[in-house]
């Protein structure tokens, strides 16, 4: 049985973990996975991440962040799904909690932040966002 939606999936994953309070979680790999865990990681959402193969599949072992023991991330949510795409111009990018929360979107550029989008003055597909 096929994903629909990986990225969704992985989102899941890490929201269960965290409710779970999961000390590590296991996905599998895809660059654009990589690029998201590398911008909650930049972020400070969670502690470190590694790349590792089992049996010729390459996996992502997350690390998950906590704060007196409550979860680092309160909230993150899927924005834009396969079956409905979310795009956004720099100038009217959504601000998520007052400023404290990121939105990640996925530009010509790569994967950005809303503030590295908006200092780039650049568009594109909103992700997620997380808080």
């Amino acid at each position: 049985m096929s994903i629909q939606d990986p990225i969704g999936n992985m989102l899941t994953i890490i929201r269960n973990g965290q409710i779970a309070k999961k000390h590590n979680i296991i996905v599998s790999y895809s660059k654009i996975k990589e690029s998201i865990i590398k911008i909650l990681f930049n972020e400070g959402y969670i502690k470190k991440y590694n790349l590792f193969k089992i049996n010729n599949f390459k996996k992502i072992l997350i690390y998950l962040k906590y704060f007196l023991n409550k979860p680092v991330i309160s909230e993150i949510k899927r924005v834009s799904k396969p079956s409905l795409r979310i795009y956004y111009n720099y100038k009217n990018l959504p601000i998520i909690y007052s400023g404290l929360g990121v939105l990640i979107i996925s530009t010509s550029l790569g994967l950005l932040t809303n503030k590295e989008a908006y200092r780039l003055k650049v568009g594109g597909e909103i992700i997620c966002y997380i808080f």
